[in-house]
């Protein structure tokens, strides 16, 4: 039994979530949990050796990951077909520099995971958005506006599950992703990093598990770094199964210099998808009543705010739209007057103006008093 009651104090040790003076972060994807102890014998054990010079990407970091997919998502990924790299986020950016060309044009789905743009951009791509759409249960794919747009593009960088939103997809939805991208002959780089935060009693469906096309046109992104809150430490796998792709993906890697880790990231992120299972049950389980208390909280206390709760992640989709069509100047107001910071909607899409992204990895004292800062500053936001 672990006590996610409990947190780290972050204050002071250059945390990034933790940056502002007295106020309570529900920003950026990053927990507050305790790692579990495992991680951090295996990181002291390092440290006693002393040496802390290169180090080479072993075999059993891989192979972790290969037995934690089979025990977890029912897929046996070939350690082979797998590349170390020193995040997520520098995995996609090496990716599309080198399955792209400058003025390419790269499709997401909106709202989507806010540095997909930077990837795009600051490579001198061209993003296309599709928006998804809410049919009052859940965010879904416009499939005619997906197809159309899908002609000019590519690559699509899928989020699955899908950030902000909380989506996860159907196998029939990767499926027909996997047959719209073959297609027209579009590379589908997947971002999987929150594939293991799950409501209890759901399972994500990794899309390269889907058939022989999703496998053979895409490249897949995982790291135990969002579900074991190790983001610090700065470690991914890519998985590339198309032997071509692979070549390629391998030598932008490696080029781009994001495919060695530090002395400590491989036997901090094995321990944790060996022994973490049972530590991952139970912060699923305490996101999930941070959520529930949170939908609650809004039905009870700020009914013209609509939450829509997703069944992935540790993140909350929220509609302000009937207080603001500017979330941007709310998510400001709130952390300069009532000390509570949130992520607005506009860094996730250009039409989701009026939404809010809240982090709720945090203890459940934390979740209360933020929301009791929300009210009490939404209250007075409409005065203002």
């Amino acid at each position: 039994m672990y006590n996610f009651d409990k947190i780290a104090n972050r204050k002071n040790v250059s945390s990034l979530k933790w940056m502002y003076d007295d106020v309570i972060p529900m920003w950026v994807a990053d927990m507050d949990f305790d790692t579990l102890p495992e991680v951090k014998d295996a990181i002291k054990n390092r440290v006693e050796l002393g040496a802390l010079g290169y180090t080479n990407t072993p075999d059993y970091y891989f192979e972790a990951f290969r037995q934690f997919f089979i025990r977890h998502h029912n897929i046996d990924i070939d350690i082979n077909n797998m590349i170390f790299s020193t995040g997520v986020v520098p995995a996609i950016s090496s990716i599309v520099r080198k399955l792209t060309n400058i003025n390419d044009k790269i499709m997401v789905m909106t709202p989507t995971y806010n540095i997909f743009f930077n990837s795009i951009l600051n490579n001198k791509r061209i993003p296309v958005e599709t928006n998804l759409y809410y049919d009052g249960n859940e965010y879904n794919i416009n499939w005619d506006d997906f197809e159309s747009k899908a002609k000019d593009i590519k690559m699509l960088i899928l989020c699955n599950p899908q950030n902000p939103v909380g989506r996860i997809w159907r196998e029939d939805e990767l499926k027909r992703i996997g047959d719209i991208c073959n297609k027209y002959n579009i590379i589908v780089l997947s971002d999987e990093i929150h594939c293991d935060i799950v409501s209890p009693g759901r399972e994500y469906i990794p899309f390269m598990s889907v058939n022989d096309i999703c496998k053979n046109i895409s490249v897949t992104c995982i790291s135990a770094s969002k579900c074991f809150n190790l983001a610090g430490l700065q470690g991914a796998v890519v998985v590339v199964n198309n032997k071509d792709l692979y070549k390629l993906v391998n030598r932008g890697l490696n080029t781009d210099e994001v495919a060695e880790g530090n002395a400590f990231v491989y036997d901090a992120f094995t321990s944790a998808l060996n022994n973490g299972d049972e530590w991952l049950r139970e912060v699923n389980e305490y996101i999930y009543e941070n959520k529930l208390y949170l939908k609650d909280f809004l039905e009870k206390n700020i009914p013209s705010i609509k939450y829509h709760f997703g069944d992935a992640t540790y993140l909350a989709w929220v509609d302000v739209s009937n207080i603001t069509d500017d979330g941007y100047k709310l998510c400001e107001y709130l952390k300069d007057n009532y000390k509570v910071y949130f992520s607005y909607g506009e860094e996730y899409g250009k039409d989701f103006k009026g939404f809010i992204r809240i982090n709720l990895a945090t203890s459940r004292e934390n979740v209360i008093e933020g929301l009791n800062r929300l009210l009490i500053g939404i209250n007075n936001f409409k005065k203002y």
